[in-house]
């Protein structure tokens, strides 16, 4: 057992630990059979991409760890989840074992793959039956070493010679930092300073990860089947969600359990927002009631067991019906959806994928005449006044993580030119706050985000979630249908 784990649990511990206990503790135990080790799909894609890192950083020892789990209370903990980038370069997933790191060795041009990890203890251990964070009599037995030496296609060390492995580091050693504070300090202690290799691997990570190889897409579209019928059982619960004084959280709750049956997790902070709380970009709160005449603003997306996730939003009339007002907006956002999604093919700047929305909304509010100078000097650089109602993005890479890539450097993302294989999101929005004096009572407290994920194609592009209910005409029937 640890020593943090003895400190922690101290006060209030009763496992015995003298020898008779331990002898009795550790013996007639039957044989388990493990299971057959079976090669994963995306090992192949797996090779592929740490041959990529070769070719950029030869020579270079480089290190991802996959991250220690994380405390949410004490000695209670978050659901674990692996660093994107560990998985992306294992295909380790949500079945991950916490602390595991993979380190890439050179070997001439390229490089030897070796995941270290917490190995079986054995019923033999005092771990196995008193460290309540590792112990497999408390969290269940980790794979052997063979398994997941076929499994991952990857050669397996113990996690107890990774400290010697880490003593080794000097100036040619790059990590992922944010991964594993601890390895991270252990590599700086032994190379003596911190490596701009880091900022550049973490950069160049990143940037590979903007292009979606065939099994990520294919992913991707399984997290967003399993976010499709999610949707579908919240609209079936709306008598539900009506009647209970937090009917957000039973929208959160219902399609949180379809992430759980489906998939690993939800992708993000589930975002059920009913009425005048569809105006706040990120309403994770989800504790206020669901009404009659209300609009539900749900953003939403399952993660499924390759952590791979999807992103949707839908604005749906909880009583079957838009009002005239509501109809008035949500086609608005719907024509800038589709004006963004007409713009997407190889070639174009990512940029052009947000304008093209932008120039449908800022023409909508001039129309509707709550601007306070022309449509052409809103839509210039110095004017804007139309993301007052939309002060969001219109689009983000998706994958690994909902908002993906995020190292990459601004000329490969907003700059950089869309590519075939890239997966991303369309989602304008319309929010008009309750206290908004520049637009009629009618629309105050209106919010509506239609969201789908595409993947652009050799000729223009594909919506991934076009099967969920989008036009006006279409939500109303779904939600008549379902409710």
């Amino acid at each position: 057992m640890s020593d943090d784990a003895i400190s922690r649990n101290a006060n209030r511990s009763t496992t015995p630990h003298n020898s008779a206990f331990h002898g009795y503790i550790s013996g007639d135990w039957a044989k388990v059979d493990q299971p057959v080790a079976v090669q994963r799909d995306q090992v192949p894609f797996c090779a592929e991409r740490r041959r990529a890192l070769s070719a950029e950083f030869a020579g270079h020892t480089l290190v991802f760890p996959a991250g220690p789990m994380l405390v949410r209370s004490y000695d209670t903990h978050h659901p674990y989840r692996a660093h994107s980038a560990f998985t992306y370069f294992t295909g380790w997933g949500s079945d991950t074992v916490p602390d595991s790191v993979l380190v890439l060795t050179p070997n001439g041009t390229e490089h030897d793959a070796t995941v270290y990890y917490r190995f079986p203890a054995g019923r033999g251990t005092e771990e196995f039956y008193s460290d309540a964070d590792i112990g497999e009599f408390w969290v269940g037995p980790r794979p052997t070493p063979e398994g997941v030496a076929v499994e991952l296609g990857l050669a397996t060390r113990s996690l107890a010679d990774l400290s010697d492995v880490l003593a080794q580091a000097d100036a040619s050693w790059a990590i992922i930092r944010e991964a594993d504070s601890a390895v991270t300090d252990t590599i700086d202690r032994a190379r003596g300073t911190v490596s701009t290799r880091d900022d550049e691997l973490a950069v160049f990570q990143s940037e590979q990860r903007l292009v979606k190889d065939a099994f990520e897409i294919a992913e991707i579209r399984l997290a967003i089947a399993a976010t499709a019928a999610g949707f579908d059982d919240v609209v079936g619960t709306l008598a539900e969600v009506t009647a209970h004084t937090r009917g957000e959280r039973l929208i959160e709750g219902t399609f949180n359990r379809r992430a759980r049956a489906e998939g690993n997790h939800v992708g993000y902070e589930t975002i059920a927002a009913a009425g005048a709380h569809a105006c706040i970009l990120h309403w994770v709160r989800n504790d206020g009631p669901v009404r009659d005449g209300d609009l539900v603003l749900m953003d939403a997306g399952v993660e499924v067991e390759s952590l791979y996730t999807a992103d949707i939003t839908r604005t749906f009339p909880v009583n079957g019906r838009f009002s005239e007002t509501q109809r008035l907006v949500y086609e608005a956002v719907r024509d800038a959806a589709d004006a963004a999604f007409a713009v997407v093919k190889p070639g174009i700047v990512f940029r052009e994928v947000h304008a093209a929305a932008m120039a449908v909304i800022a023409r909508y509010v001039s129309e509707w005449g709550f601007l306070p100078v022309s449509l052409d000097e809103s839509l210039s650089e110095s004017g804007q006044h139309h993301r007052r109602y939309m002060v969001h993005g219109t689009s983000h890479h998706l994958g690994l993580d909902v908002h993906d890539c995020p190292q990459a450097r601004k000329e490969f993302y907003k700059e950089g030119i869309v590519r075939e294989g890239m997966v991303f999101t369309i989602e304008p929005g319309l929010y008009f706050q309750t206290d908004d004096l520049t637009v009629p009572e009618a629309f105050r407290g209106i919010g509506v985000r239609i969201e789908d994920n595409i993947v652009v194609t050799s000729t223009g592009a594909e919506n991934l979630s076009v099967g969920i209910p989008r036009s006006a005409d279409d939500v109303e029937a779904w939600v008549s249908r379902l409710s």
